[in-house]
């Protein structure tokens, strides 16, 4: 049986057609912290899967971008596993194609989701490709468009259409270069360079201060106004890590913030989120 964190959104037409294929889209949320950085493990996982599904391996082909994030497809005699990971949201988007009815689809969703550790699936679409039959009534492209919720994949678009006050991006960052982020200099040097990559004016003087008498809590804060309000940051020396804070009532692109942190700490991956300030 699926999991009981395993949810359907909408169902599939049990009508009297002939399908060519059945596709299927998984949402793997709040999957293991590290699970989804490695291209191996991640390719692995869909082999597993597509292997204890009964699924005909052929071939598989896995990229890793960088920062980070991957993308990768397995493909099978009965069409094709994919796969999209977001490791600084902890979440991957998995499509599985058949024009076959032997494979296990149940077996291979929660083989993935024991693979990515994830805590939270949902089978956003569960679909017929090629119907054929011709009683079937085919929907034009403008109909689907029209009645399908669609939401923004861009930050900008995002703003623009809430029109908010400000955008708050946080970003933490491990594994970061130890001599780095106990350097304030180098730490001071950062602000001034993120400020002139996303065209913020610094008001006042960068603060670096060292805090923390217990080791736990022991590393450098910082604080910088500007402008259009602040970024601050927290390093933490017994982790090394960095967290990370520009608030702005000017947009900015947030992953160009986390990825240039990233470069300039040496961090191994992030995590990121954002919010729109009314």
């Amino acid at each position: 049986m699926l999991g009981k964190n395993i949810k359907f959104v909408g169902d599939s037409k049990q009508d009297a057609c002939f399908a060519l294929g059945r596709q299927l889209t998984i949402e793997y949320y709040e999957c293991g912290a590290n699970l989804l950085l490695d291209k191996d493990r991640v390719e692995t996982s869909l082999l597993k899967a597509a292997k204890e599904s009964g699924a005909t391996i052929i071939s598989s082909s896995f990229h890793e971008f960088k920062p980070q994030g991957i993308s990768g497809v397995v493909v099978i005699a009965e069409s094709h596993f994919t796969v999209h990971a977001w490791p600084e949201y902890d979440y991957a988007a998995v499509d599985i194609f058949t024009c076959g009815d032997n494979i296990d689809l149940e077996i291979a969703i929660n083989s993935m989701k024991d693979s990515f550790g994830s805590e939270n699936v949902v089978i956003s679409s569960d679909q017929n490709r090629g119907i054929i039959a011709k009683s079937f009534e085919q929907k034009k492209v403008g109909e689907i468009i029209k009645n399908s919720k669609i939401y923004p994949i861009s930050w900008k678009k995002e703003y623009e259409r809430k029109n908010p006050w400000g955008v708050l991006t946080s970003i933490d960052i491990y594994k970061s270069d130890p001599k780095i982020i106990r350097n304030a200099k180098r730490i001071e040097r950062f602000v001034y360079e993120l400020c002139d990559l996303i065209d913020m004016k610094r008001f006042g003087e960068c603060q670096v201060v060292h805090f923390g008498e217990d080791e736990k809590v022991e590393g450098f804060s910082m604080t910088q106004f500007i402008e259009t309000s602040l970024i601050s940051g927290h390093f933490a020396n017994a982790l090394n890590t960095v967290y990370l804070d520009v608030f702005s009532c000017k947009f900015y692109e947030p992953r160009e913030v986390a990825e240039f942190a990233m470069s300039f700490f040496k961090g191994d991956h992030y995590k990121m989120q954002m919010a729109v300030r009314q």
